[in-house]
């Protein structure tokens, strides 16, 4: 639908025989508003019209916008990347909003606050039947009504009231221009103007006002508008407040009359060249206007506008409250932690003192006793000269066979009731064998070969259930891959008869920073039979993922975090939230990060989407597992964490969603291996698609034994690249 002032001047002499909203090859391309017609009967149809010029400055009546009202036809206001109006639809909006604050509202000496909420509704529904203002738009109308209607008052005093003062019979009436201001409204704003009581607020306000030394040229654009234009005209070229702030004191001829602004804009000039060159370093709020003008009053920032404050703009931190409970509790333990160290310093001149002691009674009672007798004995390897191999940190192995007790809250009510029934029908075989000694005495040798027979058939019972309760699978017959059995001689040949460990470096793109560790043999022999594995395995098997991520140009779709720094033991649970959330930082939100854990003797896969504030938990054993308590609240901090960095609230609380569709051990120490497979499968996938993937519903069997073969011969393929 075309509103009636297209069709009014479609083909006019006037206007050359163009159409509104069509250009030729020699004129400048006009901004155009989108409409949004409720008469339409498609939802999504839109249709455009130039924006009009106006002849000449007075007072505005906007009768297009009632027309368009009228025919239900609503410009679209559109908004910059901060969140404010621009685009000629918001201009527009503006001078309606001016309209409406000039004629609703009552001309009375009073504050917006106290202006009845019926009037303020009413402007605002007026507004939102014209425009299509968007969500929480009502609060940025009514702000900007409250201002208009201020400085409305304020253009009535300043042109119509104080330069008349002498000549008081021509405020009798209210100005021509605006002839809807009622008579007795305009004598009581008379008379409130010319109060002693205004005379001291307008000469302070005079006073403040005088200070004001770079004064803009801005229109009802504002900042907002004066950006979307230079972005348009300026394709390329970063817009920053300080070029904002110099384009907005400059005259349709690009020239700035103030000399005082000429001479700060010249000085902007230079930051920014010496910005360009690399001489000037910036940080924060410390831009290149604060340097020319100096520092802003708090909580404002320059050449962008009212509305947008320093966090929001320069995307600082939310600061951080802390509680005095929690302060207390922090003390607290500072003073438990330096008493703790005093005890065991205590303590070990105490036993010191006691060994002394001892020693010296032992001299006087055995003769030519040599102290030397009571040191532990040395290993073959350090009479050898040889390096004994370190104790890996990252080594602590993982089998599920004791999960149930600390790692996942699953109790086992099957196990339970298979113990009450044995023990059930130990009871009534002990019942069911005295009445056959009262009933078959005479028949002992026969009731004694039948108790043997019960006894080994009830021993044989107990031995399956305790193997069903703690199931192992062989794998001495499982094929090794040919990469991990050259791995394999490698530390029969090297790393066990030289002592040596495998030593690797782990690069900061990795895991977010910069680090060593080391396999050794022991990892590899065990990796080898299929028996547990420790966090030193995973990581190394993690940076082989790394290489393939970046082959396929996937690192800025998936990142990790190290299993050895936020599994259990690995510190505190505030310093492993702390390292979680610098691995998040050091990302634009829009990563994945997968994190295998261990919370005590299993392996379990979580994965963190910053940006959604949604974790993926993914679990190889069998049943409806749920994530560990201490893991759950290492993420939540380590979000709330992120969240306060990027200055973004965030939820309550994260989003966790288990997937339970994830292929299912066979036994209890295949959980490390399953793990490492969900990882491969995950990234080998370029869509990421693993939650409908691992969605409810999908079959929870078994990887075959080719699918973790698979994964051993990579991770040995890599290892061995490590070989001296």
């Amino acid at each position: 639908m075309v509103s009636q002032d297209q069709s009014k001047y479609s083909g006019s002499k006037k206007n050359g025989g163009k159409e509104l909203g069509m250009v030729t090859p020699q004129d400048k391309p006009l901004k155009k508003m989108k409409f949004v017609s409720s008469a339409e009967t498609e939802p999504s149809s839109t249709t455009t019209i130039s924006k009009d010029s106006k002849s000449g400055r007075g007072m505005s009546t906007m009768p297009r916008v009632v027309k368009r009202k009228l025919q239900k036809i609503k410009p679209v206001v559109e908004y910059n990347k901060r969140g404010k109006g621009c685009g000629p639809a918001h201009t527009e909006m503006q001078s309606y909003i001016g309209v409406l604050a000039r004629s609703r509202v009552p001309l009375v000496d009073k504050k917006w606050a106290e202006i009845p909420n019926n009037i303020k509704e009413q402007i605002w529904e007026a507004v939102d039947m014209a425009f299509v203002v968007g969500q929480g738009g009502k609060t940025s109308v009514l702000s900007s009504a409250a201002k208009k209607w201020k400085d409305f008052k304020s253009t009535l005093t300043r042109h119509y009231i104080l330069p008349y003062i002498k000549e008081r019979e021509k405020l009798s009436q209210p100005p021509e221009v605006y002839k809807f201001i009622e008579k007795a409204e305009w004598d009581a704003f008379v008379a409130s103007r010319l109060s002693k009581e205004f005379e001291s607020v307008h000469s302070q306000h005079s006073q403040i006002r005088e200070k004001l030394e770079y004064n803009h040229r801005l229109s009802r654009k504002g900042y907002a508008g004066l950006e979307d234009q230079l972005e348009e005209t300026m394709p390329g070229v970063e817009i920053d407040p300080s070029t904002l702030w110099k384009k907005a004191r400059q005259d349709k001829h690009g020239n700035i009359p103030d000399p005082k602004v000429a001479e700060k804009a010249k000085l902007i000039d230079e930051l920014q060249k010496q910005v360009a060159e690399g001489s000037l370093s910036l940080s924060g709020s410390n831009d290149v206007l604060t340097l020319a003008l100096g520092p802003e009053h708090p909580g404002r920032v320059r050449g962008v506008g009212a509305g947008i404050s320093p966090r929001q703009f320069f995307n600082l931190p939310r600061p951080q409250r802390v509680k005095f409970a929690d302060q207390l509790k922090e003390s607290v333990r500072i003073v438990l932690q330096e008493e703790t160290k005093k005890m065991e310093a205590r303590t070990k001149q105490l036993v010191e003192a006691e060994r002394e002691h001892l020693l010296s009674q032992l001299s006087h009672l055995i003769p030519n006793f040599d102290p030397s007798m009571l040191k532990p004995k040395t290993s073959p390897c350090q009479n050898q000269g040889l390096q004994q191999s370190p104790k890996n940190p990252m080594s602590d192995k993982a089998s599920c066979s004791g999960a149930e007790g600390r790692s996942l809250h699953l109790e086992d009510d099957t196990a339970r009731n298979g113990e009450q029934q044995e023990e059930t029908k130990k009871e009534e075989n002990k019942d069911e064998q005295k009445m056959g000694e009262n009933k078959e005495k005479k028949d002992e040798g026969k009731k004694e070969d039948t108790n043997d027979e019960e006894k080994k058939e009830e021993k044989q019972d107990e031995e399956k259930n305790d193997e069903e309760g703690n199931e192992v699978v062989d794998y001495s017959n499982v094929e090794v891959p040919s990469s991990l059995q050259s791995l394999c001689g490698y530390v029969e040949t090297t790393l066990k008869p030289q002592g040596k460990i495998m030593t690797f470096n782990i690069e900061e793109e990795v895991f977010g920073a910069d680090r060593s560790t080391f396999v050794l043999h022991e990892d590899i022999t065990q990796f080898a039979g299929m028996e547990e594995i420790g966090a030193t395995v995973v990581a190394v098997y993690m940076r082989g993922l790394y290489d393939l991520l970046r082959e396929a140009n996937m690192c800025s779709m998936v990142g990790f975090i190290d299993p050895a720094q936020v599994s259990a033991n690995a510190g505190s649970l505030t310093d492993r939230s702390r390292i979680v959330a610098r691995r998040l930082q050091k990302t634009d939100g829009e990563q994945i990060f997968m994190m295998p854990y261990n919370p005590g003797r299993h392996w379990v896969l979580l994965i963190v989407r910053a940006k959604r504030e949604t974790v993926y938990f993914l679990d190889p054993l069998p049943g409806n597992r749920v994530v560990d308590e201490e893991g759950k609240n290492i993420v939540n901090s380590a979000l709330k964490i992120y969240n306060s960095h990027i200055g973004r609230p965030g939820r309550k609380a994260p989003i966790w969603k288990t997937l339970p569709g994830t292929p299912k051990q066979p036994s209890s120490v295949e959980c490390g291996y399953y793990v490492m497979r969900f990882m491969r499968d995950i990234i080998m996938d370029p869509s990421l698609e693993f939650e409908k993937k691992f969605a409810k519903g999908k079959d929870q069997v078994s990887y075959p034994q080719a699918a973790i073969d698979e994964v051993r011969k990579e991770w040995a393929e890599f290892v061995c690249l490590h070989m001296d």
